[in-house]
């Protein structure tokens, strides 16, 4: 149970952010209602949860498909919308169908293909985000972003799916490495496919900034970013145990 010191330290946190959310934007010149926050809820039970959405969050994302079905059964979103932002495995992708209004990581062909595939037994029309791995990291999944235009004239001949728009990680700053570098990266691939005419293909979001980096990412256009620990604080990572068992 949630003390009442837990609940006003979480609701302090949740008006900050959305409070320099605003102000970011206004910095940019963009109006803040562009922005979608999108919390991302991972290791966060379904009391926090639900005690953001109550003080006006709208939008969560799961990392975990494990975890979100947990969640989900305990009703957890109720209230908002529900998003998947972690690494996504194929065989995890039946259980996320119906449940998410967008899955962010698509980071390759054959995931794509496999939501089609599952959207389809459901008569369902999946939104996707094109995951870049813009920093070209090996630990990373993602499209390399010269491998966007292969996937722009294979995915939308796909059913059931509609791409949506560009989401990428970059890789943590340094001192010698600034962030705005990836970020402009994002931004003009952003624009340019924004510029041509792919058919199933919307470029209505760009995911990019995290709790250390949101404000930045504003700069450089993202009109959605994820932020977890500048809401929740820093979350304690225990194994958490599903009521649905490990996931085959």
């Amino acid at each position: 149970m949630m003390t009442e010191t837990e609940r006003r330290t979480l609701e302090e946190r949740f008006h900050t952010i959305k409070a320099q959310i605003a102000a970011a934007a206004q910095k940019a010149g963009r109006d803040p209602e562009e922005i979608l926050l999108v919390a991302a809820t991972k290791m966060n039970d379904a009391e926090r949860v639900q005690a953001a959405i109550s003080m006006g969050l709208s939008a969560c994302g799961e990392n975990r498909v494990q975890e979100l079905l947990e969640k989900y059964e305990q009703n957890a979103y109720e209230g908002a919308d529900l998003q998947f932002i972690g690494t996504l495995q194929t065989n995890k992708v039946k259980y996320l169908i119906g449940k998410v209004s967008l899955i962010q990581s698509v980071g390759s062909i054959k995931l794509a293909e496999c939501i089609a595939k599952e959207a389809k037994k459901r008569e369902i029309c999946q939104d996707i985000l094109l995951e870049v791995n813009i920093g070209r990291e090996a630990a990373k999944s993602g499209f390399l972003p010269e491998d966007l235009q292969t996937a722009l004239e294979t995915l939308p001949n796909l059913p059931n799916i509609h791409i949506r728009g560009l989401m990428a990680i970059p890789p943590i700053a340094t001192e010698g490495q600034k962030s705005s570098r990836y970020f402009t990266e994002m931004q003009q691939l952003f624009v340019d496919i924004s510029t041509k005419k792919y058919d199933n293909v919307s470029m209505d979001y760009l995911s990019m900034g995290m709790t250390i980096d949101f404000e930045q990412a504003i700069a450089y256009g993202a009109n959605i970013v994820r932020v977890g620990t500048g809401i929740f604080g820093y979350r304690p990572y225990a194994q958490t145990t599903s009521v649905l068992g490990d996931l085959k």
